[in-house]
């Protein structure tokens, strides 16, 4: 009895288990598997020869006169300022730049030394060019050995295409008359 007992699990075991054949409702179709893997063989890239030299993205720009008239070289940048070449004197300096910028320019001398109270107004110049390719002005009655910045203004510069300003001002650095 006792081996006929321990029989019955076993065998409702075995009658609940699955069998080897799933059973098909037939309504539904089998899943498309989520990732499908080809294989093959890889492609490589194709390989892009150039010949001759490339285009220049932009035209050439020069925005200073390049004559071979004008006798001061001038950097060519793209700078904010106009580019000012001061030359002291003696209580005096000589003030050059590329006349590109209209006709009538300002120029003066700022003193950099300590003022308590309000500062003096600076005295311009007034400087009208003609044709030259380099404007030119002289800022005498100076203190020898005394520091000063030199202002450019150029009030009449002429607008671009797009109806911005070109450059209307230019500054030197700290320099003392002789």
């Amino acid at each position: 009895m006792r081996a006929a007992l321990a029989l019955v699990p076993l065998l409702l075991v075995g009658a609940c288990g699955k069998s080897d054949t799933p059973e098909s409702s037939g309504t539904s179709a089998p899943a498309a598997p989520w990732l499908s893997v080809e294989e093959g063989s890889r492609t490589p890239s194709p390989v892009v020869t150039y010949t001759g030299s490339p285009r220049p993205g932009l035209p050439p720009v020069s925005f200073l006169p390049t004559s071979s008239a004008c006798a001061v070289p001038w950097p060519q940048s793209d700078a904010v300022l106009i580019p000012i070449i001061v030359t002291p004197g003696s209580g005096s300096f000589r003030v050059q730049w590329p006349n590109q910028y209209g006709r009538t320019y300002r120029v003066t001398a700022v003193p950099q030394e300590l003022v308590s109270g309000a500062q003096p107004e600076p005295v311009w110049q007034t400087v009208t060019t003609g044709t030259e390719c380099t404007g030119s002005a002289t800022i005498s009655g100076l203190q020898s050995g005394k520091p000063y910045v030199v202002w450019l203004d150029a009030p009449d510069t002429p607008r671009r295409a797009d109806g911005s300003r070109d450059l209307y001002s230019g500054k030197s650095g700290v320099v003392r008359p002789q």
